[in-house]
């Protein structure tokens, strides 16, 4: 069964829905999300009583705006509860925390940040909403000299971007001061099957330009990425699972992997894959792996016969954000053809609406050793190049 909501359903995501014929709740953000008759459409009555009757029934959802519709509907199942337990940071770091003992995090409220004596904290420490987003107000903060000047960008970001997004999926007021983990950082799309058993079906490296950027611009997954600490995050999951009693439910779930290479959680983000159709969608375009099919039909990836025709491919997501804070209303549009000139082999280029949400976009590509400079250059790009202000175009035109 699939609950989608807004900000975004991609192509891919609706030809599965319907090459497969599985149902979808026939919400009225779907309705207007999806104008397509001859999707499986099932009514909210229908579908809450199929789930009364089988409260196992495998559900996916593309966003975390479903949320609120599943609190409401479905709270008779546990997966309010579940969700409550991935979505709330404190709550999940309360749930691992005999896992890792050692591992610091504290609770504050966001009016509370002010008053806080920094210097009694152990630097350095990310501090981030507890329930947020899109690396939405995270920073990391190596000194207490940067304090204040953390404190002001979180309020700026807290300001513009609270609007888009309902409180189930981002809210201010509480925070977490967590310690930070020193390594590489992962992201993993799986779920758990009908008996508990985690199924991997990517492992993303999430690339930073810098030891203090928090953003989300480029993840890359390839053969050398997935096996590396393939058989860590496998026993990790199954810790998870285990805890929180998971069963028939997927996951997008970012973890650090430290120099001994112990695996440490960041945040679980349930009952999805990457946001935006991201992550979920990539692993088509790289392995040939439908995970919105795999999943409902539990299905587990053949990794040793995918790998035999991907062994030197590299394939990324990158993100074209708004990372300057242009006003949108002084943009003009985005030069997307200029974009993909920069890549030997982009796959495919998802646009949005940037007067909506701070993003231009997403684009896949294919990079290979020989051209993989091509994903450190967009990393460290502020793409003002590819962002057309109103007043350039007016000059141009007079």
């Amino acid at each position: 069964m699939i609950l989608i909501d807004k900000p975004y359903a991609s192509d891919f995501l609706i030809q599965t829905i319907k090459e497969n014929n599985f149902e979808i709740i026939a919400t009225e953000a779907a309705k207007l999300m999806i104008a397509d008759p001859s999707l499986n459409w099932i009514s909210e009555q229908k579908a809450i009583q199929k789930i009364k009757d089988n409260p196992t029934i495998p559900i996916y959802s593309n966003s975390e705006n479903s949320i609120g519709w599943v609190e409401e509907h479905l709270h008779f199942t546990k997966l309010p509860q579940q969700i409550s337990l991935f979505k709330n940071k404190l709550k999940f770091r309360a749930l691992i925390a005999d896992i890792f003992p050692e591992y610091f995090f504290k609770g504050i409220k966001f009016t509370d940040l002010k008053n806080i004596n920094v210097h009694h904290l152990k630097f350095p420490f990310i501090i981030k909403p507890t329930v947020g987003f899109f690396s939405i107000a995270v920073h990391k903060v190596d000194s207490a000299k940067e304090w204040e000047s953390v404190l002001n960008a979180i309020e700026n970001e807290v300001s513009n971007f609270k609007s888009h997004y309902p409180k189930q999926v981002i809210d201010i007021t509480d925070f977490i001061i967590e310690e930070y983990i020193d390594g590489e950082e992962y992201a993993v799309d799986c779920y758990f099957n009908n008996k508990g058993e985690p199924v991997i079906l990517n492992v993303l490296h999430h690339i930073f330009s810098s030891a203090n950027d928090v953003s989300d611009r480029v993840y890359s997954t390839s053969k050398t990425i997935i096996e590396t600490y393939f058989t860590q995050i496998q026993s990790f999951l199954q810790l998870i699972g285990k805890k929180a009693n998971l069963k028939n439910f997927p996951i997008h779930i970012e973890i650090r992997v430290n120099p001994e290479g112990k695996v440490y959680p960041i945040e679980v983000n349930p009952l999805r894959f990457g946001g935006w159709c991201t992550t979920g969608d990539l692993a088509w375009y790289a392995y040939g792996i439908n995970s919105y099919e795999y999943f409902l039909k539990g299905k587990k990836p053949d990794w040793n016969e995918i790998f035999k025709t991907r062994e030197s491919q590299k394939y990324s997501i990158v993100l074209l954000d708004n990372g300057l804070g242009i006003p949108e209303n002084t943009i003009s549009h985005f030069d997307f053809e200029k974009l993909l000139k920069d890549f030997k082999k982009p796959l495919t280029l998802r646009k949005t609406d940037f007067k909506k949400y701070p993003i231009f976009g997403f684009v896949f590509v294919e990079t290979t050793a020989e051209n993989e400079h091509e994903l450190s250059t967009i990393l460290t790009s502020d793409l003002q190049k590819y962002i057309i202000l109103k007043s350039r175009v007016n000059n141009e035109s007079n």
